[in-house]
This record gives C-alpha cells, structure tokens and sequence, in this order.
C-alpha cells in the first residue's frame, strides 16, 4: 500500500467513525455521500473530505466560525457541542472560583444563518443540563442585543450563534462574559486572552460528543421584552434637548438579517419617523440572495439601498450587516452629486466629534472620559479627542480590545464598528450607532449642511486624514505567512516616496499592546500602513493613511487631489513590498 492509498483509507475510516456518531442526521447522511464519492474515485469529493477532516476547528478570541457541514473542521452539532460543553465547563469553574456556591447564569442568542437556532437550543440543554440557570433568547435577534441581555440581566456568560457577514455558507460561535467570570473591564465584552485558551482546553478536555449530557428543558426562553426593553434603553440616547432637528429621510438595511425590525423601531423611537426599509434586504434570510457578501464593505452591496435612496429622494442610507453589530453610512457627495458610502473611519471621526458636542453639551469637560479605537483606525480621532480634553487609547483590532478600556465613553474600528454606549452594550452596536448618525445627520441638516460639510470642519482644523484599504484573498492560509515573512526579509524602505522612519513588529508586543501578527511603518511624511491577517476571513489586510493639513475651505480640493494621489503610491509601493 503505498502512503497516499494509506493516508485515503485514514480520512474514510475517520469520516466513517464521524458519520457513525454524527447527532445530527443532515449531516450524517451528506457525509455517507461524500465518503461514498471519495471511494468511487471523485477528486472533488476527495478534496472536500480531505478539507473537512484536515484538522479540527480552533477556538480563540473570536470564537468559532467556518463553513456548515460535516467533520471536526466544519460548523455542525458534533463541534457545537464539544464547544458548549468546554465553555459550560469553563463558566462553571470560573464562578466557583469567584464566587463559591453561587449558581451561574448565561444567555444565548442567534440569529437567522442556516442552524443557527439549533446550534442554540442545544446549547442552552447543555448549560442547563450542568446546573447553569439559563436563558434562550425568544428569537432571531441582532448580536447586539446577546451583549445587551449579558449585562442586563448580570450574567457570567453569554453565546451569540453568527457568522456575521461571513458568506451564506458559515456559521460561528461568540462568546461573551459577565459578572462573576471575568474582571470588571471584561463584563459583558467578547473573550480575549487567556480566556480563549482555557475555554479552548476544556473543549479539549470533552471526551466524547456521546458524553456531552443535553438536558430535554429547564432553561428559560425569554419574553419578547427583552428586545423592547433593548429598543428603549437605545432609543433613549438620543439627546433631543440639545439636538432637536429630526427632519431627516432615512433609507435602512439590514441586508437580509436580523436587524431591520429594531434598527427601525429605535430610528422612530428617537424620533426619526421617514424611515424607509429596503424592501427586497428587508426580512431574514440566510440565502443573502441579493448580495454576492452580506457585508456593507464589499462593493455592490448597497446597490438596492442607494437606489432606494434615489427613488425616495433619501438624505441617508444606514446598511446594519446581518447580526447588526456594523453600521454603514451612505450620502450624496456635494462635492461630486452622487450617492458614495462613507468609509468607517470616516464615520468614526464624525461620532467622535458628536459625542464631545453631546458632552459638552451636558455639562461634561472631557476629564473623565476616554475614546479609543483600533490600531489600524484613522489618528483623527485621537486628535479629536486630544482637543476635547479627553484621553485616547490605541488598541489591538476588535471590539474585545476596545471595550476592555477603562473609563470608556465612545470607540471605533474601522471596519464599521462604534460603541457610542459602553454602558449599555460594551461591544459594537450598529443600531445605537444609527441612532446618533440619524442625530448627526439631522442637526447638520438644519443648519443647512452635510455631513461632508461636518467633515471638512474637522479636517480644517484637525488635517486632512485620507486612507484606503487593500485586501487580498487567499485560498490557502499558507500565502499569508509567506507574505508576512516576506515583508520581514525584505522590509520595505518608503512609502509614496516617503522614506519609512520606524517599523514596528506588532508580533513583539509593546508596553500599551499585546502581541499580535501584524508590521506598522509610519514614514517621514506621516503617511502609516499596516500590514495584518485578517482574524476572521483569510485575508491578508492593508491599511493606509496619509495626513495633509489645510489652511483654509478654499485648499481642501487640492489637498484631497494631493492625498488620493499619495494613498494610490503607497498602494502601488504595498502591493511591490508583498511581491503582487
């Protein structure tokens, strides 16, 4: 037998033991398929098989996610299980340790992706069925509202079943803690290290998916007011005693997920009542059958909106992603007369800027407060803050870094993420943040501008902030390593013929961050760019930002011509530097 005949009998063996023990008959019986196409000599078959049993499904700090179907490599009940097993054993011993003889609590939630609500219940029967009082949200709800309820109703733990806007075919798991399971920082945020890694270790520690014990009932689903109470705690963030204008027409999507029915409800709430939905992304539906991704960054993505927004003469698009964590923004440009979607850190600044005015105008001086975003988000906002009087923290990407800091009042990434209520939701919340976009959008309204305006206001005094992306996609993980070693053998010297003054290996650590694959050059002219594989996609991400001040209204023309200008030089140096 020689060693690929070996390796072949291996994967069939293996995948028939999985098929043999699969809870789920779906899966069981794509699986019997596949192995029957395998043996039948089906290359395609063969490389899916290879693929869904190549290793097994690693829990981090973003939880689980991959594509639906059978093998330990693959989203289904067989992997679910073993992860709320290991998490129920871990948030079990957590509180034990915190706070002995103390019963604890946790809530679960999902949205509407294909199994989602599955995946769900069982884990509910599984938290139970280990002595946890727990609660099954009443329905398909945005991610949002999980981190909401794990404060709300002080629990040591929580479960969001998403995938986000991964595409029709994946599934995830996030987990969230509480009370007695996490320090005070981390309550009611997404786990990060060493979290992970323990929740990790019990999963491990699952003997076998037959000994994972499902409770028939005892968990609690929740009454529907869990999301009105959601609906109103947000909906009363709007400030109309300093911010009255609400003449606004608002075109909203949800793009298919979870959010349209609250994201509206909250818009009319705080008193924004010209609020279109996009029929066609309107209700659920885990096909996304007019997206090719379910993600506001992705081009095309808000094509249906912003011919909404034409046909209804809209001043706004707001696009929520499926889970409603994301916030897109879409309005006219002045300065070219068509529609154009902001980029987050676009957004980001001008929340900034609205969240000091909201300050300001209660009363607040900006000395004890402290606004933070993402290490690979614009340096505007710390020069926002910086002139508020507030204090600014970088962070590692992702929200479970962001609503870590302390003293929080307002964060952002840039990939569409804003926490504009820390109090409420410590993590991204894309329909609080629509709130205070519809709030921003309007007041610049009324006093006869744009949020374009808004933004060449900042840009004026603050500089000209321009940046851009590149992302690339790859089919084999393999590529990204070999990127970021390449970029480490050969270092590049200059950026848009700015030579590069200091390199930083993210991977080394540093005093404010922990180590995290990425390299960070800043060059002479300011101009930075961040190279990082994405945590969630295999993607390999580039981030650009160029600075340009501005003396007056009359030089911000020029000085946009002369920053897209550098941002399309560094893009032509980065995609040299990575050998593209």
């Amino acid at each position: 037998m020689t060693s690929s005949d070996a390796e072949l009998a291996r994967l069939l063996s293996d995948a028939r033991d999985w098929a043999d023990q699969d809870p789920d008959p779906a899966t069981a019986t794509a699986l019997t398929e596949l192995i029957r196409l395998t043996d039948a000599g089906v290359p395609a078959a063969r490389q899916e098989l290879a693929d869904s049993f190549s290793g097994t499904l690693q829990f981090g700090t973003a939880g689980l996610r991959a594509a639906l179907g059978p093998g330990p490599n693959r989203m289904n009940r067989s992997v679910v299980r073993r992860a709320a097993a290991g998490f129920t054993a871990f948030l079990t011993h957590a509180v034990e340790q915190a706070s002995p003889g103390t019963r604890p609590r946790a809530v679960v939630g999902f949205d509407a992706r294909y199994n989602s609500d599955i995946f769900a219940e069982e884990t509910a029967a599984i938290l139970t069925a280990a002595g946890v009082e727990t609660f099954l949200m009443p329905a398909a709800l945005p991610t949002p509202l999980l981190a909401y309820a794990v404060r709300a109703l002080e629990c040591d733990g929580g479960v969001m079943v998403t995938a986000s806007h991964n595409p029709p075919q994946d599934n995830g798991y996030k987990v969230y803690l509480g009370r007695h399971a996490v320090e005070e920082s981390g309550r009611g945020a997404q786990i990060v290290a060493p979290y992970d890694a323990l929740i990790a270790a019990k999963i491990d520690a699952v003997d076998t998916v037959e000994s994972v014990i499902l409770a028939a009932d005892g968990w609690t689903v929740l009454e529907p007011s869990v999301a009105a109470d959601y609906e109103a705690a947000v909906a009363a963030l709007a400030a109309p005693e300093h911010f009255p204008a609400r003449d606004l027409k608002i075109v909203l999507t949800p793009m298919h997920g979870v959010g349209g029915e609250t994201a509206a409800a909250v818009l009319n709430a705080a008193g924004f009542a010209d609020v279109t939905l996009v029929a066609e992304q309107a209700q659920p539906d885990p096909d996304f059958p007019t997206v090719n991704f379910p993600n506001p960054e992705e081009p095309g993505a808000l094509d249906l909106a912003l011919e909404t927004a034409a046909r209804v003469d809209a001043d706004i698009v707001i696009a929520n992603d499926p889970d409603a964590d994301r916030a897109a923004v879409a309005a006219k440009d002045p300065a070219t007369g068509a529609w154009r979607m902001l980029r987050g850190d676009e957004v980001g600044a001008l929340l900034g800027a609205h969240i000091v005015a909201r300050q300001a105008a209660g009363g607040s001086d900006g000395s004890d407060g402290v606004f933070a975003n993402s290490i690979v988000s614009s340096r505007l906002l710390a020069r926002i803050a910086a002139a508020a009087g507030y204090a600014h923290e970088e962070t590692l990407t992702g929200f479970k870094w962001i609503a870590r800091v302390p003293g929080l009042v307002y964060g952002y990434e840039e990939a569409l993420g804003y926490c504009v209520a820390p109090s409420l939701v410590r993590d991204k919340d894309g329909i609080s943040a629509a709130v205070l976009i519809a709030e921003l959008a309007a007041a610049a309204k009324a006093a006869g501008k744009t949020i374009f305006d808004t933004l060449d206001e900042l840009y004026l005094v603050h500089g000209l902030h321009a940046s851009d992306q590149l992302s690339i996609r790859v089919a084999d993980l393999g590529l990204l390593d070999a990127m970021m070693n390449r970029l480490r053998v050969s270092p590049p010297e200059s950026f848009g013929g700015s030579a590069v003054e200091t390199v930083t290996d993210l991977a080394e650590g540093s005093e404010n961050l922990p180590p995290t694959e990425g390299l960070l050059y800043v060059a002479k002219d300011l101009s930075r760019v961040i190279i990082r594989p994405s945590g969630t996609e295999p993607k390999l991400k580039c981030y650009l930002e160029v600075i340009r001040s501005v003396g007056s209204a009359a030089e911000l023309p020029a000085a946009r011509t002369e920053a897209r200008a550098a941002l399309d030089s560094v893009l032509a140096d980065v995609r040299e530097a990575l050998g593209l």
